[in-house]
């Protein structure tokens, strides 16, 4: 596969995943500050901010024009409108590579999305789009799935999915345990709804919402999409499969990078991360999986020409 075609369907992956975790984000969170508790609007804003990673940019700008910014702004590549674009951009690039289903349905999420934007009036019309965004990518996965072939180009596209889902959950969890004890319910119901995994959480815990219970399952769960261990292990199946088919043989720290990541989740037990401290674990994390991209990049993406004469 050409490494511009590898690397269109990675970023058209990554940023529909990015584009779907902050419209989750907001969806299950905008509405909880809305209800009165013992944690304030703003701390609950700021502390939604820092699960989506952009306090920095959103400190100081009233809750409603964020939510608007996030969602409608095309020039905050952080807002899902940019997210949709950019991956709309990446998959016009390849459109020989992905199917004709696939397609329809991203340019339809787009119009859907930018002409939306263009009215946003009430406090209700950001909401409406973010609603749109969920089920938009329903149905793209869902085609996706159905449509196109689970070759190599199929692997990239779960890569970059993964990727981007193991780089963002641990911020996410970060927000939310770094002011642990500040958090009443309400938030704690917004997290697992943030990962869409309210009801996964009740069928293993029940209804009793303890925070290590929830950090166990969102960290370490093997068996739910939208826990940490869960996206690098499909992340890894990703790796070793793209290795198979490639040409290269420069795959050895790609494959030892990854490794030691699924390991670090694999054997890790919530106590001993909890007092070895849950912060610096999830840095780790994230760090691993920078490392991880960086390697994958350059020897699938941006590799010297020599390396592909010698392959």
């Amino acid at each position: 596969m050409l490494s511009r075609v590898a690397d269109s369907l990675y970023w058209m992956s990554r940023y529909f995943e990015r584009a779907d975790h902050c419209a989750r984000v907001l969806e299950a969170n905008y509405n909880l500050m809305l209800n009165p508790s013992k944690v304030s609007t703003e701390e609950r804003w700021q502390r939604i901010m820092a699960s989506l990673g952009i306090a920095s940019t959103a400190e100081g700008i009233d809750p409603q024009m964020a939510m608007i910014k996030l969602t409608s702004d095309p020039e905050d590549e952080s807002s899902i409108v940019s997210c949709i674009s950019e991956c709309r951009e990446n998959a016009g690039q390849v459109r020989e590579q992905i199917s004709s289903e696939m397609w329809e349905r991203l340019n339809r999420l787009y119009h859907q999305v930018t002409q939306a934007n263009s009215r946003l009036e009430t406090d209700a019309d950001p909401l409406r789009l973010v609603a749109a965004v969920r089920e938009g990518s329903y149905e793209f996965r869902g085609v996706t799935a159905a449509t196109m072939s689970h070759g190599e180009g199929w692997q990239f596209i779960q890569l970059g999915k993964y990727m981007e889902r193991s780089c963002a959950l641990p911020v996410l969890l970060d927000a939310y345990f770094s002011t642990a004890g500040e958090a009443d319910d309400l938030d704690w119901v917004g997290l697992l709804a943030s990962c869409a995994a309210f009801e996964s959480y009740c069928k293993v815990y029940t209804a009793d919402l303890k925070p290590e219970s929830m950090a166990e399952f969102l960290l370490l769960n093997p068996e739910f999409p939208y826990s940490v261990r869960y996206a690098i292990e499909r992340m890894s199946e990703s790796i070793a499969a793209i290795s198979r088919t490639s040409v290269t043989h420069a795959t050895s720290r790609i494959e030892r990078i990854a490794g030691r990541l699924r390991a670090s989740l694999a054997y890790a037990q919530i106590t001993e991360i909890m007092t070895g401290g849950l912060h610096r674990y999830l840095d780790s994390v994230v760090e691993q999986c920078k490392s991880l991209h960086a390697a994958v990049h350059a020897v699938y993406i941006d590799y010297p020409i020599q390396s592909a004469l010698e392959a």
